[in-house]
Order: C-alpha cells, then structure tokens, then sequence
C-alpha cells in the first residue's frame, strides 16, 4: 500500500510540475539569443576605442582614427555578416551634407549613418523595426575634435549591441525587415537620427519599432556607489506631440493617457526581455528620456513613430563626457575597464530576443473595435485579421486601469470576444500571434465608427 500511494504521489508530482508552464520561449528566437557572446561584443568595443576619437567633427581621412575609420569599420563588419545571409543583408553609409549650424557644428561636414538592412521574406510585409546606437563621441568640450576620447560605454556600448544583433540575426530569416543602424551627430544634437527619421517619414517608411541603445554597458554609479547588473531601463513617452485636437479629445475620453505607441512598445520590450534574459529586470521610466535630456529616439518620436530608449539602471557621471584624467584620486573618462560585459551580454539579448520576436509575428490585427452600443458589464471586442502573416490565432490582453503592465492574457482563434470583464474597471488590448507563438504589438480597441 506505501509503494502504491508512493507511486501515485510520484505521478502526481510530475504531473503538476509538467502542468505548470511559467514562460514559452520560441525555440529559434531562444537559440539566437544564446548566441550573443560577451566577447564578441568586448571584441567591438576594444577596436571603437582604438581609433582615438569618433567626435563628429573629428577626421574622416585617417585609416585608424577618427569618424570616418569608425564609419569604415562597422560597414566591414556588416558587410562581413552579410556573407552569411544569403543576400538578404545588404549594408552602406548612408551621407548628407551638415552645414554649419552655430551650435555644435563649426563646419561643413559629411554626417554618415552606418546601416544594415535585413530583408524581410514577405513580400507583402513592410513592417520596419530598427535597433540603433550613436557611433560618436565626446570629451569634456563636445566642440573638441581632435583630443582622445575612448567613449566605450558611451556609446560603443550601444553600437555593439547593434552589431552583434546584426551578426546573429543575419543567419536566420523574418518575414518583416529589420535595419541596424550606428547613427553619427548624437553628440552635436542627434543629427544622425534626425537625417535618419526625415528620410523615413517623406518616404513614408512602416516603421513598427524603434529600440535605441545608449549607454548600456556599465552597472554602477558615482555618488551612490550603486553596484547592480540586474536591471535596466527603457524610457517611453506617453503621450505623442502629434497627439492633438480630435485625437488628443478621444485620449481623454477613453483615459488612454498612458496607453502612446512608445508606452505599448515599452512594455512589449519589458515582457519579451525578461521572457528570454534571465536574472534581467528591465525597469520601465515613464519619460521618454531622462530628466531633461535626450536620446537618438526623440526624433522617431516626434514623426509619430513608436521608439524607446534603454540605458542602464545606474549611469556613472565619472566616466561621461569627461577627459581622461586623474582628479582627487577618481579616474575620469570612458574607459573599457569600467564595463561590465556580461551586464551588456544580457542587454544585447534582451534587444535581440525583441527584435526577433516582432520581426517573426504577424502584423498587428486591423480595425479593434469595442462594442458601447448599450451598457453592459460585459465587453465585448471585434477585429479584423492582419496585413500580414500567418496567425494562430489572438491574445486578448487585460490589465487594472493602475496597472503598468498587462496582467492577463486570453488566447482565442476567432476575430470576436465577449469577456466577463466590465470595460469601465480595466484596460484592453489585442495581439496578433504567430504559429510560432510570436506576438505583434497590441492594439487598443476603441468605439466603431458610426
């Protein structure tokens, strides 16, 4: 009888262990993410610092200094990763000419922008999300063009990330298209990303996503003497500038005040992130940047697109913007060995595990509707099928009204749902996803047009 009750109890136990399923990870994005080698990304940093200087009005002539060497060598290197991508991955400089603009530029210059485009396989997919990083640097006078400056966190780090994303994810196939991009002019007023937005708006570029990687590689901070490679940030806006009149009204009405393009992307990069990065909290900041400040982001923002910065948890003020210097027994300057690799390790995978992620899913599902004919304490919620891609079905996602993250999610194969949930008490929103389980962004549902 105890052989036999222990027995059942063993089968019990199994069975409820097997029973719980805590997270799905898509196995191919799980591998990629897998693939993200902290020396490959120490490898980049190590060869950026080497060149001096990447000050925007630094040389573009010398072969191993300057602006121009750095341009040339992460165009090498996508070229390189092209080779492995069956001609989906194609990369160039991508130049304009920035005249003198009596702030942070002196003289004419040829402003380049190092892109990578991975091709998407569906024809009949235009989504575009993009990663970026600023390829330049400073001292402690942003105006000095010829002076060392190592800049490796800043933002080596995010250009790294970019470049390794690139390395991995060229190997594999999406149906959307992802560009990786090394902006240059972060530093003299985000001119680089400003080129890049512009030219994406007038030619009316879909673009879905924008992940921009600034200052990500370091775990601890002056002052407070903070140590902790366990979280990182992402800033989102909450609103859009270009949110105004009727649809600034409509806002108000349905209290989707926190509810933005960018909010939502921040929140698909905390779940997604923390799906397939272990031992990473990534820590939502309701800013688009930090306190009066700003990043390669903003102008995608101020387009209308939906774009976010991360940046490390604790920023060590020591080691931005500053000479290289030995002051009061504190070293200054942005130098290798104040990163911590494995912290950017695990940042790096927290964007690509993101960005393949989106790029695998369907396209977001059209015209989400909810019902306001009569009051009920139901809802009841309607859609139409994605543009693009091959669904499995759909994700209803539910949250508290004080809730920053979705708390719920229903999965269901039709377009329609009523759900025993009053719309007054709570938020929703609808995901297309993949056979793959791979989710596009939610969409809002708002009152059908009459």
């Amino acid at each position: 009888m105890k052989k036999l009750f222990f027995i059942a109890a063993t089968l019990l136990y199994h069975a409820f262990i097997n029973g719980q399923t805590i997270i799905q990870r898509d196995p191919q994005v799980e591998k990629m993410v897998k693939e993200v080698s902290k020396d490959s990304l120490q490898s980049y940093i190590k060869k950026l610092v080497s060149l001096g200087t990447r000050n925007t009005l630094s040389t573009q002539t010398e072969a191993n200094r300057g602006i121009g060497a750095a341009r040339n060598w992460v165009l090498s290197r996508f070229n390189e990763f092209a080779k492995q991508s069956g001609g989906r991955l194609t990369a160039f400089i991508d130049t304009i000419t920035y005249r003198p603009d009596s702030r942070r530029v002196d003289r004419p210059i040829i402003l380049g922008n190092v892109v990578a485009t991975l091709k998407g396989t569906d024809p009949n997919d235009d989504r575009i999300f993009i990663i970026s990083g600023h390829l330049d640097n400073m001292r402690s006078n942003v105006m000095d063009s010829t002076g060392d400056a190592p800049g490796a966190n800043d933002d080596a780090s995010g250009v790294s990330a970019v470049m390794e994303c690139a390395r991995i994810m060229s190997k594999a196939s999406f149906p959307a298209t992802v560009i990786f991009v090394a902006v240059s002019g972060e530093e003299q007023g985000l001119l680089g990303a400003g080129f890049m937005a512009d030219k994406a708006k007038k030619q009316n570029w879909n673009i879905e996503a924008v992940l921009n990687n600034d200052i990500m590689g370091s775990n601890n901070s002056n002052e407070t003497n903070i140590i902790n490679n366990t979280k990182v940030r992402v800033f989102s806006e909450g609103l859009s500038v270009l949110d105004t009149g009727r649809v600034a009204t409509n806002i108000r009405n349905l209290g989707l005040e926190n509810d933005g393009k960018a909010r939502q992307l921040a929140r698909y990069v905390k779940e997604i992130g923390e799906r397939y990065v272990d031992n990473l909290e990534i820590m939502m900041v309701y800013r688009n940047d930090r306190f009066l400040r700003g990043g390669d982001h903003t102008p995608y923002v101020q387009k209308g697109y939906a774009a976010v910065r991360i940046t490390e948890m604790d920023e060590n003020y020591y080691h931005q913007h500053q000479d290289v210097r030995m002051e009061n027994g504190i070293q200054y300057g942005d130098l290798p060995e104040f990163m911590d690799f494995e912290y950017l390790r695990k940042n790096t995978c927290m964007n690509l595990s993101n960005l393949a992620n989106l790029a695998k899913s369907p396209s977001m599902p059209q015209e989400v509707t909810v019902e306001v004919r009569r009051l009920t304490n139901f809802t009841n919620l309607n859609w139409k099928a994605p543009k693009a891609g091959k669904v499995k079905g759909y994700y209803i996602l539910m949250r508290e009204t004080t809730s920053p993250v979705w708390q719920k999610k229903i999965f269901t194969a039709d377009t329609k749902i009523e759900l025993p949930y009053s719309k007054d008490n709570y938020f929703f929103g609808v995901q297309s996803v993949s056979e793959d389980g791979n989710e596009s962004l939610p969409v809002v549902p708002v009152p059908p047009r009459r």
